[in-house]
């Protein structure tokens, strides 16, 4: 029997209630594949502030670190509700881009997955869509503008000035494209490489390391791609899209645009990978102007943890099952309020109610 100890982290907002479903799921699949979890909760983000003091402190620092993988729920708060913590300790720079950095978690992957029967769900035309959309974004999560040196102050002319550094060494770029070419070659061996080189003196490194790094992969076609152009490209042709790779700031805007393709944040997952540890985290905020109302969908979270079976447990047959368990909700005609709006065409069906149904679909699927 195997074992693994996953740290949950529930964290804020609608975060408690989506997870909530996910381990729902995660109790199928532990019973479906003779698996023992222990699942070990843990304060993370704005609540943790407020019980503890800080948003990521020592005690989840310790399970984090004992866990075979991580889950986490969004965190954050309003923006009047942020002003209640210090600046440095609200939940992004003081707990999420430390967990980043503690396990050096450099490759965010995200895929941007509607199949021809969800399209309705996207606010493209059908005909953009074609048979469905199926790419990978992946992320350069640890450097960047995100993790540069920065300066504040007031200059000699008296004006407020700030100075944010975009820092990247060539084994940090290295080590994410490999993941590009990793993935590209599981997949239809086509890279999209996403840079702005001619601007930034940082894409033009970018590249250089690209060129050497290619040379490994000699059956991967890698198409470049200015971020603009490529940002422009994501609504008039998405399907030409395999595998994106990118840096971190270029990768935190198209990423998110790709949710807007999807027509929501809510049907995207992502895994966040690290050379001995990873977590997984829906990619859409904490939604406070929802919590507690039960219509927040958790086919995100649901989806993370079908990347934590691919990427931490080598359980893809599972992870498949996740996946389809719960496009198969939708295909039988019920959403979330948060997804759908009346008159839509569809059965709203409340967050537990959802999690339910993909619990039932998962639990009736044939096991290996």
């Amino acid at each position: 029997m195997s074992k693994y100890k996953i740290a949950i982290l529930a964290g804020d907002g609608i975060g408690p209630e989506i997870t909530e479903e996910a381990i729902k799921v995660l109790k199928v699949i532990e019973q479906r594949n003779n698996l023992e979890l222990e699942l070990m909760h843990t304060p993370f983000g704005a609540s943790a502030y407020f019980s503890h003091g800080h948003p990521y402190p020592d005690e989840s620092k310790a399970v984090c670190d004992q866990a075979d993988a991580i889950l986490k729920g969004p965190i954050g708060l309003s923006h009047e509700a942020s002003k209640e913590i210090p600046i440095d300790l609200q939940p992004e720079r003081g707990a999420l881009l430390p967990m980043r950095a503690r396990y050096n978690t450099y490759a965010n992957i995200r895929p941007v997955s509607l199949p021809k029967g969800l399209a309705h769900f996207s606010p493209l035309k059908p005909e953009v869509i074609g048979e469905g959309i199926d790419m990978i974004m992946i992320r350069e999560l640890v450097g960047g503008l995100y993790f540069g040196s920065k300066e504040t102050g007031v200059n000699d002319e008296g004006l407020r000035y700030v100075k944010e550094a975009l820092e990247y060494d060539e084994n940090q770029i290295a080590q994410i494209l490999h993941e590009g070419f990793k993935i590209a070659m599981r997949r239809k061996k086509v890279l999209h490489n996403i840079h702005k080189s001619n601007v930034l003196k940082s894409s033009v490194l970018w590249n250089e390391i690209m060129d050497e790094v290619k040379q490994e992969y000699p059956e991967v076609e890698v198409i470049h791609m200015l971020v603009d152009a490529a940002a422009t490209h994501l609504c008039l042709n998405p399907t030409q899209f395999d595998v994106m790779v990118m840096e971190n700031m270029f990768g935190d805007i198209l990423s998110d645009q790709g949710g807007g393709i999807l027509g929501s944040l809510g049907l995207m997952p992502s895994a966040c990978l690290g050379p001995e540890k990873a977590y997984y985290e829906p990619s859409h905020g904490s939604a406070p102007d929802i919590a507690g109302k039960g219509i927040a969908n958790p086919y995100s979270m649901i989806g993370s943890v079908a990347m934590m079976l691919e990427y931490s447990f080598d359980m893809f047959q599972e992870a498949e099952n996740v996946w389809a368990a719960m496009q198969g909700v939708f295909n039988d005609g019920y959403s979330t309020a948060d997804l759908s709006k009346p008159g839509a065409g569809v059965n709203m069906i409340s967050t537990v109610e959802f999690g339910d149904k993909v619990v039932e679909k998962l639990s009736a699927m044939p096991t290996i």
